[in-house]
């Protein structure tokens, strides 16, 4: 099993969510968080100050799916969270070594 993490722009979320929901991907969960990479925030104007903004707003999505979808789950994020500017966001891939569902005490991917 892997799990991937998604660093992502927020208004990418629905379309990201809906894709991965057409290959099988049965639930995720969705953070909203904060950090900057190559793209180093940005300048506003509030009330004719001008400030700087370090952290931009993201959205991190985060699934575990077996081995045979991972791949797949990769590239639909990629092609759905695509916007072809800075800021796009990274995917982190791991292995899972272990998978309990709570509820009912089941293992590995029947427990996904």
């Amino acid at each position: 099993m892997k799990k991937i993490d998604a660093i992502i722009k927020p208004f990418k979320l629905d379309e990201v969510r809906e894709a991965l929901s057409e290959i099988g991907v049965t639930g995720l969960t969705v953070t909203e968080v904060k950090g900057f990479g190559r793209q180093k925030g940005h300048t506003e104007l509030y009330r004719g100050a001008e400030y700087v903004v370090d952290f931009l707003p993201k959205v991190k999505i985060e699934l575990v799916v077996a081995d045979a979808l991972a791949d797949q789950a990769v590239e639909t994020i990629v092609t759905s969270a695509c916007t072809g500017k800075i800021g796009d966001g990274k995917i982190f891939v791991t292995d899972v070594e272990q998978v309990v569902r709570i509820r009912t005490g089941e293992n590995g991917e029947a427990a996904i």
